[in-house]
């Protein structure tokens, strides 16, 4: 049986705007890529309105919250120990304690009697325990205090060859100008070359061993 001409036509043109739809899509699919690609990506978005300061306030108490997170529990316990010794309960209940003690002890028939040897005991074991726990904090805080010089340590040495390079891209920029700069403050040439931080270390423990 013959297909009519006239519906192989129609089909043939249908095929044809799908072929041509479809070539149209993809065109302008690579096209919009090619943009995509070619357009400069937007740095990320960072808080720009916060202010320096409040960064570094952040930054110093997450410090801060990282080193408590640390502490093991005798720390714990020690710090809040240390905290009462340093309070002016402290004092007001051993000062309340000694005065009962002695006028017990002297009004009625003592049980501990003068010069107090119990009570003395008392305090000596107490000042054994106290001192032992006030030197554990201590220790914690000199671990605490030489991280704290440490990290003061890398960021000065860090800002020191940041200026360095500074020095050097801008004496680079003022020759690439042809702008003539002279140095003759030997100072100045000093500031050009990285400092070496162990010879400044040197020379300041000299000075120290020559004070009398």
């Amino acid at each position: 049986m013959a297909i009519p001409v006239r519906r192989v036509t129609r089909s043939a043109a249908r095929d044809l705007s799908e072929a041509k739809r479809e070539c149209t899509t993809q065109e302008a699919a690579q096209t919009l890529q090619q943009d995509e690609v070619k357009r400069p990506q937007s740095p990320p978005q960072t808080s720009r309105d916060e202010h320096p300061v409040e960064s570094n306030v952040q930054t110093i108490a997450k410090l801060e919250r990282e080193a408590i997170d640390q502490q093991s529990p005798i720390d714990r316990l020690t710090a809040g120990i240390t905290r009462v010794l340093g309070s002016t309960t402290f004092i007001v209940i051993h000062a309340v304690w000694f005065a009962v003690w002695i006028v017990m002890n002297s009004t009625r028939p003592p049980f501990d009697a003068y010069p107090f040897s119990l009570l003395n005991l008392i305090v000596a074991l107490e000042a054994l325990f106290l001192t032992s726990v006030v030197l554990m904090t201590q220790n914690r805080m000199a671990q605490l205090a030489d991280r704290r010089a440490h990290l003061d340590l890398q960021v000065n040495m860090l800002a020191e060859q940041e200026l360095t390079a500074m020095l050097h891209m801008l004496h680079g920029l003022c020759t690439q100008a042809g702008v003539s700069v002279s140095i003759h403050d030997e100072r100045v040439q000093q500031l050009l070359k990285e400092t070496d931080v162990r010879k400044i270390a040197v020379a300041l423990e000299r000075e120290r061993a020559a004070e009398p």
